[in-house]
């Protein structure tokens, strides 16, 4: 691993968060360390403590959530300038997670151990609104994942995951498998390969070996 003075994370810190002023990205630079994990890396577990709350710096990071039996279904994607709402809530009151996350691509990170949370909070406006910004927008992001789950069909539910799946890599083509789409949907890769050959057959996407590639996604009506 790469070892970066504190100047040098400071430096880095305020490339990616350009919201942070100078004093707060030097504290953070004091107190934080940089962390790496290669992509398929789980960074969490479900009931693991937190003990640190990460700032991504660079690649990406797969949020789950796993129920009592061990079925999973994918949250969101944590990418660089960005940190995650619920280490944060799991980290002040020191809760157990109750998300998964993996490394999708190689990530590097800031490490900010929770002992300092609650000092930022007081000291530096920037990371208070930070904080409070980060809890809005994954909230709304939820609730939007939650209307998907509990309102939608599996048809729907897989255009939306796709979507999202485009726009987060920001490319017309995502390297996965149906049974990644499966578990990340709480369903069988049957019935993923079922819908996903449907929507091929339509002229919405067209499927490789592994990947798919996306043709004409963004419509809003799909004629089942």
């Amino acid at each position: 691993m790469t070892e970066l003075s504190p100047s040098e994370i400071q430096q880095r810190l305020a490339a990616t968060f350009p919201q942070f002023d100078n004093e707060l990205t030097e504290k953070l630079a004091s107190v934080g360390h940089m962390i790496e994990f290669k992509a398929d890396e789980q960074l969490m577990r479900t009931g693991q403590y937190f003990k640190n709350t990460l700032l991504v710096l660079d690649g990406k990071v797969k949020l789950t959530r796993e129920d009592e039996d061990g079925n999973e279904y994918f949250l969101y994607y944590l990418e660089a300038g960005k940190a995650c709402a619920l280490s944060m809530i799991c980290a002040t009151k020191n809760e157990a997670s109750q998300i998964r996350a993996n490394a999708v691509e190689d990530v590097t990170a800031i490490a900010v151990p929770i002992q300092f949370m609650d000092q930022l909070m007081l000291d530096h406006k920037n990371w208070y609104y930070f904080v409070l910004e980060t809890y809005r927008s994954r909230f709304e992001e939820l609730l939007v994942v939650i209307d998907q789950v509990a309102f939608r069909s599996m048809d729907e539910k897989l255009i939306f995951y796709l979507k999202r799946q485009f726009d987060a890599f920001d490319t017309n083509i995502i390297h996965t498998t149906h049974q990644t789409i499966a578990y990340d949907l709480n369903s069988s890769r049957e019935v993923i390969s079922r819908l996903l050959k449907k929507l091929e057959q339509n002229g919405f996407v067209t499927l490789h070996r592994n990947s798919i590639e996306k043709l004409n996604l963004d419509q809003d009506q799909f004629p089942w």
